[in-house]
């Protein structure tokens, strides 16, 4: 049996990189680990951490396809994110012109929780805790 120990990190493709690279730093408050250009693949790719822990790897690549999002198609949902106090975090968004949708309530949970969308249009989670 393979002996997992945690996610290492997560890989975003995106559209636009200094539009996407703004939203995860300065809205999303990750932190910059490290940024290359891969020359060869005319390719942005930015390391972002949550906490000291590596979690986002944010990459550019020339015209890359659109993400179906709406329906949702088979593969990764969305990414979650753990906040202690929504109220804050949905205040925060709306500071940056970021829309949530209404809060929900977790009907096995009890927790409350809300979705964002990215510039790409990937579905971000922010749940309660």
């Amino acid at each position: 049996m393979i002996q997992l120990q945690y996610i290492h990190h997560i890989a975003i493709i995106c559209k636009d990189y200094g539009r996407s690279k703004k939203f995860y730093t300065e809205v999303l408050g990750l932190e910059i680990i490290r940024e290359v250009y891969r020359k060869e693949r005319k390719s942005y790719k930015l390391d972002l951490s949550l906490n000291g822990n590596y979690i986002i790897e944010l990459f550019s690549f020339p015209s890359p396809p659109d993400r179906v999002s709406r329906p949702e198609a088979v593969g990764l949902r969305h990414l979650a994110f753990s906040v202690k106090n929504l109220e804050e975090c949905i205040y925060h968004l709306n500071e940056h012109e970021v829309a949530a949708e209404p809060v929900r309530v977790d009907e096995f949970t009890g927790k409350r929780f809300t979705f964002i969308a990215d510039p790409d249009d990937l579905p971000i989670e922010f749940y309660e805790e």
